[in-house]
């Protein structure tokens, strides 16, 4: 053979690929097989102290012979398999829907299997209906049309199912006040109760109408009924509604106002918590007064564990507040209540159509356990989907439920629909230990003469007794050679120590972290970090040939793992567009267009500064958390408590015109308040809020008649002053003309006009004197 072949084996022997390194990394039979893609081989060949003995799958049998190779499978083995039921009616209590029922999984870490479980629905399948009904006084119409369509109601469902069961049930409220005026001084005494039982599970259905015309209208002095109170017992007792164990359980919550929930119990002085177990006695819930209302999350939590499906019958102005609540409780639906419950027989019966159409799986898996859902439903594409619609009976449908194991505690994971009390149940074994390793496998030998008798010989390598350290126990405790040319750097790299001709690493502070390799030259703990994390918390840290880098998972690449191959994350939610059709997806990030005419930013692109804001979404929450006013300033703690991140300056400051935008918005009394958003990071929306309010002047009405009165005297008195001026000065002016007269008139008695002199002279005009005698 040539040169160049010999040098390439030896490269592949010695190096190997970036897989083989990374396996070669791992120094026991048990961290190999917890790797994912390793095997582990007793004895390489040919034989070397220095030889790895973790190799990947693929490679394995190159260095390993068949029989020396330890690689645990994942394996499966059915423990219940009773057959499909396809009529109910025919099997009495042992209808099956849900094959098989059982399994025992024994998995390596991180190595994925798929096991198979097919649903089909049966006909005829049992359904146990409990209608429980708010009997507060605004429900008297609804409850006097219930009364008549009990018989009504029960042919609907026989339509479905033969096998059918109503009950019925109300409530109002804690008989305490606030809830409650229960003084001894009222003239009439209250009906308030938490929740009765009035009748249980039966199929007399005129019965049924009977109870409900006799059941009384009752009254409390809050808006929010007890109905929570009242859910949680017709949930969990079994023996008092007359729940059966294999049948469709539904109960339908009917109500026109919010429900109280835990904490509000506070305010009557009632503060142990809800124990979510029965409390009954004559038909009475017994411990109203004594627990507090139960919260959204215990009631999901009883809901799932006794496998029952809510309807929230709810009337028109208290819809939105359980359009909220369906989002947090397991398989529970809303719908409108018309008015005096007229359409309530088509409600039911066009809800309990959906759900017995649907399936949809659920697991209670922990975070050690990690399951995925797919199916083609009846389609011909596999999907990633853990719930099918418009299931006939008879049709079959298969799910592929993949089960990867990522710790090494065992684990019983129970797979269910959603609303049926079946299941199947796996019972997890984690496979985190060779077979090697117990005494009696084949290979185990105690004081074996590989490890110079001196130590027990475990999956190919030496355990040593005390006393005596190397790869076959050849060296005594003690012995230090740092002169062996098997220990390349000095002092092997500064992070172990030489002994016996190897490098034995040093151990680090943190039992996590390691040095390894044959100089100590590799660590798990160097790679690039991101938010805190190792490789982003997306892969490992490896060493190759000395250096370290991060080997990602599948989905992530580049240097810390911190960028997500996948387009998906992307896309808005309902939109097919990448970055909304306005940025580039690099990183598993949207990098958004940045123009004159078009600035986005946002998660998605889907944000534009210049596009409109979201100042009526901030505004009424900004109103009551600062200036405690405004539409939601009764409940302010519960309406906001998950909007945004508000901080209050005295100062607004300038705008950034490209991450912020000014909203205002006006209280009742006309005053205005100004406050900022930034948005940009969905996840921590930023609202900076002016503390000052910005209140027009007010005039009270005395004051301006005051004014009006006091401006019209002014006048007055003003226009007095003027007149009176004019006239003294125009009186002067006359006075002085006179005096000025008077002072220029000499009369004498021959030039006063009134005086008469007894002769008169008259001159001759034609007289010319002496002229006329020359």
């Amino acid at each position: 053979m040539s040169f160049q072949y010999f040098f390439l084996l030896f490269l592949i022997f010695k190096l190997g690929t970036p897989a083989e390194q990374s396996c070669s990394n791992l120094n026991t039979c048990n961290e190999c097989i917890q790797a994912k893609g390793c095997s582990w081989c007793l004895k390489p060949t040919p034989s070397s102290d220095n030889q790895p003995k973790c190799f990947p799958k693929s490679s394995v049998t190159r260095f390993c012979a068949n029989e020396s190779i330890e690689d645990p499978p994942n394996t499966v083995k059915v423990t219940k398999n009773l057959p499909l039921t396809r009529n109910a009616a025919r099997q009495g209590d042992k209808i099956v829907q849900v094959y098989p029922q059982g399994m025992k999984l024994t998995l390596r870490l991180n190595d994925p299997i798929t096991v198979k479980m097919t649903f089909s629905r049966s006909q005829d399948y049992p359904l146990d209906l409990y209608y429980l009904m708010d009997l507060s006084g605004s429900m008297s119409p609804h409850k006097d049309k219930l009364s008549a369509l009990g018989q009504t109601l029960a042919r609907a469902m026989m339509r479905i199912t033969k096998d059918f069961k109503i009950g019925f049930g109300s409530f109002i409220d804690k008989k305490t006040l606030p809830y409650d005026n229960s003084m001894p001084l009222v003239e009439t005494p209250s009906t308030t109760y938490s929740f009765r039982n009035h009748m249980s599970l039966d199929t007399d259905a005129r019965r049924f109408e009977d109870e409900v015309r006799r059941a009384k209208i009752g009254g409390n002095i809050d808006i929010p009924e007890g109905g929570f109170d009242a859910l949680m017992q017709a949930i969990v007792c079994h023996e008092e509604i007359g729940w059966r164990k294999q049948a469709r359980r539904l109960i339908v919550f009917s109500t026109d106002a919010d429900s109280h929930i835990a904490g509000d119990g506070k305010l009557g002085g009632i503060v142990m918590p809800n124990s979510g177990e029965c409390k009954m006695q004559n038909h009475f819930h017994t411990h109203a007064l004594i627990e507090d209302y139960p919260s959204v999350a215990h009631i999901n939590a009883k809901v799932r564990e006794n496998a029952i499906n809510l309807i929230f019958a709810i009337t028109r102005d208290a819809k939105s507040h359980y359009d909220e609540m369906v989002k947090y409780i397991e398989g529970s639906y809303v719908s409108r209540l018309e008015d005096s419950s007229s359409n309530v027989v088509q409600l039911i019966e066009e809800q309990y159509k959906k759900i017995s159409s649907s399936i949809e799986l659920k697991d209670n898996s922990t975070e050690f356990i990690k399951v995925d859902f797919s199916s083609k439903c009846f389609g011909t594409k596999v999907e990633r989907t853990n719930k099918c619609d418009n299931i006939k009976v008879g049709d079959k449908i298969d799910f592929d439920i993949q089960i990867t194991a990522t710790s090494c505690s065992a684990e019983t994971v129970r797979i269910y629909p959603v609303g049926i009390d079946e299941s199947l149940v796996l019972d997890i074994q984690p496979i985190c230990e060779c077979p090697c390793m117990d005494p009696s496998h084949k290979t185990y030998e105690r004081d074996s003469v590989e490890c110079k008798q001196q130590g027990t010989l475990q999956c190919g390598l030496c355990d040593c007794n005390p006393g005596f350290t190397g790869l076959k126990c050849e060296c005594a405790e003690g012995t230090d050679d740092k002169n062996n040319t098997n220990c390349d750097f000095i002092d092997c790299n500064n992070r172990g120590d030489c002994r016996c001709g190897l490098c034995e690493c040093r151990p680090r502070p943190n039992p996590e972290e390691k040095y390894f390799g044959k100089n100590c030259e590799c660590d798990n703990f160097s790679c690039e970090r991101r938010n805190g994390l190792l490789c982003s918390g997306n892969g490992e840290c490896t060493c190759d040939k000395g250096i370290v880098s991060c080997s990602c998972k599948e989905g992530w690449n580049g240097t810390a793992c911190e960028c997500s191959t996948s387009m998906e994350t992307c896309k808005a939610p309902n939109d097919t567009q990448l970055c909304s059709g306005f940025g580039n997806c690099k990183c598993g990030k949207c990098e958004c267009e940045q123009t004159e005419k078009n600035r986005r930013f946002g998660r998605f692109c889907e944000k534009c500064p210049n596009c409109g804001a979201r100042c009526k979404e901030f505004r009424d929450c900004v109103q009551c958390q600062v200036y405690r006013s405004g539409p939601l300033a009764k409940n302010c703690t519960e309406n906001c408590k998950n909007g945004f991140l508000l901080q209050k300056v005295n100062d607004l400051g300038d705008v950034k015109p490209d991450e912020e935008q000014l909203c205002s918005g006006y209280d009742d009394e006309q005053c205005r308040f100004d406050f900022i958003y930034n948005d940009r990071d969905e996840s921590k929306i930023v609202v900076r809020s002016d503390e000052r309010l910005h209140c027009p002047t007010r005039v009270k009405p005395f004051t301006i008649i005051i004014s009006i009165v006091a401006s019209i005297l002014l006048v007055g008195v003003a226009t007095l002053l003027l007149w009176k001026v004019i006239m003294i000065v125009q009186y002067r002016r006359e006075f002085a003309r006179f005096e000025e007269e008077r002072k220029n008139a000499a009369w004498t008695a021959g030039q006063n006009p009134l005086y008469r002199d007894a002769s008169t002279t008259v001159k001759n005009p034609a007289y010319r004197g002496s002229r006329a005698v020359k």
